[in-house]
């Protein structure tokens, strides 16, 4: 018997992204925003110069790792197909610093398992994880929603939702 294809969002998901944006923002302004400020509102809205803060170089490269993805994702590559799939084509320096970056924190896959692309769209498998309805919205398989800020208390009901990856873990281990 084959193993499912599991497909892993990058940034949300397993590079805390969120974590440059209050970063960049607080040293710009002056000040932290809370939580509770950026919730429910996509991060164009939250972050006044949110645009060219994924244009500056070390954006990608210097996010922190998202809480326990990477034991998570070593338990899942062994029972899954697994393939981190992350949009890296609008920003110059993504595409060379999100590589760097999973080589670094997830040396255990190869670079055979990363799809960096424009469209998730063109994207197959049977399970995907990802912080963006975007995505998930026309995938034909499982879909899971990893919260984040901008997808809080939204309608989920199509997807199912996890707020960490122990709650991946459970619904998929």
């Amino acid at each position: 018997m084959s193993k499912k294809r599991l497909i892993v969002d990058m940034d949300g998901v397993l590079a805390d992204v969120y974590q440059q944006f209050f970063k960049m923002d607080e040293e710009e302004f002056g000040v932290r925003k809370s939580l509770g400020e950026v919730n429910g509102k996509i991060e164009r809205e939250a972050f006044k110069n949110e645009r060219a803060y994924v244009f500056r170089k070390g954006f990608f490269r210097e996010a922190p790792v998202m809480e326990d993805s990477i034991e998570s994702v070593k338990l899942l590559n062994d029972k899954y197909d697994l393939f981190i799939v992350s949009a890296a084509m609008e920003f110059p320096h993504s595409l060379p610093e999100k590589l760097e970056w999973l080589k670094e924190y997830f040396p255990f896959l190869t670079w055979q398992q990363f799809v960096f692309c424009g469209s998730k769209t063109v994207i197959q498998g049977d399970i995907m994880i990802d912080d963006h309805y975007k995505n998930l919205d026309h995938f034909p398989g499982r879909t899971i929603l990893f919260t984040q800020p901008h997808n809080y208390g939204h309608d989920d009901k199509q997807h199912e939702r996890v707020f960490s990856w122990k709650e991946v873990l459970e619904k998929l281990i």
